[in-house]
């Protein structure tokens, strides 16, 4: 009887641990990557990534001060240490604080255990100093970002992970002049600019008082990350992780973009230095679902009702009045939702794909977000099992 007990017992705490690791695994979305904010108007981020000493940070907030300006610092929990009261006065003066690491590591050499202790250990710090969260935002050290950090970070909490599109690399010890050049030369609606407090940086806090006056002159107003995000539209990029292969070329092929085009929207200057893992926005090329009155979709692993708001252009709470959800947070894998009337606009363009090793026509037609029946038809193909590597395939509007 004891032995049918302890059965029992162990059967029950099996499926208590399936059914809670399904639960995150269901609510851990990956990690949005940001370079810029699509969007027409005039609106630019300011952001400064906190080392070990801070030495410019007071020097900085004062001029921020003076021009009725509000930034985003990235925090680091070593500098936090070696100088909180400087944390304490970026807080209290009302910046935006995102997260940067604790000891600064390349995280795409870390597994997510190590990214969400790195990340645990700051916030417990920032939040210890300030009473304000580093959460949502993260700014990967030295850049380095690929798919496996993204789902490590988005996992740890941080919905974005927050690059730039203007790097004044001030840390080389540029002059103020060569950073205020940078910023005015690249500036763009959406634009989110990199510059640093440390020590290494002392043209910066020379820098901002001029380029804050040029930009205000261009007509540009100065918003934190998260303000800057608001201003997204609702036609963003894709994104897609460079695999071993892969040239520019034949990935601006694959998404019916032009190299050009594509190396734009990365700041890529030399079109053969790309690597294993990099991450690239690939311009204009939102896929929505077909056009619907009602659409359903099934939950998969990884989904959340945001995730799934996003993809469909149209907003949780629409998606949970739809399907009596009153809890966001808790759907499952399987479960079939309705989409609320969706307006839908197709891709402008014909998009062509090479079909890679382990690709089928279901896969492909997933990622695109139409049929195998419209692939199949668009192609000509009679056997949908029938495809091969290296064939080009037109994906239909």
């Amino acid at each position: 009887m004891k032995r049918k007990v302890i059965r029992g017992a162990m059967a029950l705490f099996i499926l208590l641990a399936m059914v809670i690791t399904q639960s995150i695994s269901v609510s851990a979305a990956a990690s949005k990557f940001v370079t810029s904010v699509n969007t027409t108007n005039k609106v630019v981020a300011l952001t400064f990534d906190d080392g070990a000493d801070g030495a410019n940070t007071n020097k900085i907030l004062d001029i921020l001060a003076k021009n009725n300006v509000k930034a985003t610092f990235f925090l680091t929990g070593s500098g936090a240490n070696n100088h909180p009261q400087y944390i304490k006065n970026i807080a209290a003066k009302g910046h935006q604080l995102g997260n940067h690491s604790y000891t600064h590591p390349d995280f795409t050499k870390l597994t997510a255990t190590q990214m969400k202790s790195e990340l645990d250990r700051t916030e417990a710090l920032i939040k210890s100093l300030t009473g304000k969260t580093t959460k949502p935002i993260f700014r990967a050290p030295f850049g380095a970002v690929n798919s496996t950090v993204l789902n490590g970070v988005g996992a740890a909490g941080y919905g974005y992970t927050i690059q730039w599109n203007i790097d004044t690399i001030d840390w080389k010890g540029l002059t103020a002049s060569q950073i205020n050049t940078k910023v005015q030369t690249n500036i763009k609606p959406g634009s989110i600019v990199l510059m640093h407090t440390g020590a290494g940086a002392p043209g910066t806090p020379l820098a901002l008082p001029t380029m804050i006056s040029q930009l205000k002159a261009k007509g540009y107003k100065f918003v934190t990350v998260s303000q800057l995000l608001a201003y997204q539209n609702t036609s963003t990029n894709k994104t897609y992780t460079v695999k071993s292969g892969d040239t520019l070329y034949s990935i601006a092929r694959t998404y019916g973009v032009t190299v050009s085009a594509l190396a734009a929207a990365n700041n890529i200057t030399n079109y053969s230095l790309i690597y294993v893992g990099q991450v690239l926005i690939i311009p204009g090329t939102t896929v929505t679902p077909p056009p619907s009155t009602t659409v359903k979709y099934t939950v998969k692993s990884g989904d959340t009702l945001y995730k799934i708001a996003t993809m469909y252009n149209t907003t949780v709470a629409k998606i949970a009045a739809a399907n009596n959800i009153t809890n966001v947070n808790s759907i499952y894998v399987g479960q079939v939702l309705i989409i609320p009337t969706t307006t839908v606009t197709p891709p402008t363009t014909t998009v062509k794909y090479t079909v890679k090793s382990g690709d089928t026509l279901y896969k492909i037609a997933t990622m695109y977000n139409t049929t195998v029946a419209k692939i199949a038809a668009a192609n000509n193909i009679t056997n949908v099992n029938s495809i091969y590597v290296g064939q080009v395939l037109t994906i239909p509007k």
